[in-house]
């Protein structure tokens, strides 16, 4: 079956008439898959302590230097004392794994199946090395197990998790972690549109939400927000 079809018949499931067992059966064992994901999950990354998600795109070649200052930035949250969780792919994922690896701190990778991009890097440690079929499974473990978020210049994943993050945060649901903008040129037209549009025009946001977030250029300017961070509650990762 082609991807086309494959791309119709879903569209035509969701208008087909099915009787209640059918239903019931299907729905019932997707409980099941799903628990098992958030079990290995929290079973795996439970012990793993501090660690900071980086975001960006599958797309980003080796070399480019948004790859390049991906690296950088794990490199050098491992020597903060950091760990680093990222997607598992390649691009922006692998040149966070890269980083980390390169640091000798710990390095986690959050697989999840897709038709195209995605496959397993080589820098992540073996034993956190995760594979998920469903992304809100994929995205709980992110932000549970986070306690600061890079996010590097990236496609709409990239933006989904980036206002995943914000979200969270601005209803009070997980505490006010750090959120890092890597690259002023990338990121300042989208912050543009949310204050003149968000804030301003529509005020369906507050202006203090802007806070929520720092835009950076340099990995020294994203690990240092990160550590004065947390030097206001006397905390030290992983040391």
């Amino acid at each position: 079956m082609t991807e086309k079809e494959k791309e119709d018949e879903r569209i035509y499931n969701k208008f087909e008439q099915k009787d209640w067992n059918e239903i019931k059966s299907n729905d019932s064992w997707a409980v099941f898959k799903i628990m098992s994901e958030f079990v290995d999950g929290y079973e795996k990354l439970g012990r793993i302590g501090p660690c900071v998600s980086i975001f960006g795109s599958a797309r980003t070649k080796p070399g480019d230097k948004n790859y390049l200052l991906a690296e950088e930035v794990a490199f050098k949250l491992t020597k903060s004392g950091f760990g680093v969780i990222t997607g598992g792919g390649p691009g922006i994922m692998e040149a966070g794994n890269k980083g980390a690896n390169k640091g000798n701190g710990v390095s986690v990778g959050l697989n999840i199946d897709l038709p195209f991009e995605q496959h397993n890097n080589p820098w992540i440690d073996k034993d956190k090395s995760l594979y998920f079929d469903y992304f809100f499974v994929r995205k709980v473990m992110f932000v549970k197990y986070s306690q600061g978020f890079i996010v590097m210049p990236g496609g709409f994943g990239t933006l989904d998790e980036l206002f995943e993050a914000i979200t969270l945060i601005q209803t009070k649901k997980i505490g006010r972690f750090p959120i890092v903008l890597v690259g002023t040129s990338y990121w300042s037209g989208l912050l543009d549109w949310i204050k003149e549009r968000l804030l301003e025009d529509y005020k369906t946001i507050s202006p203090e939400d802007l806070n929520l977030f720092r835009l950076v250029d340099t990995a020294d300017e994203a690990v240092n927000h990160l550590n004065k961070f947390y030097e206001k509650y006397h905390l030290k990762p992983n040391f």
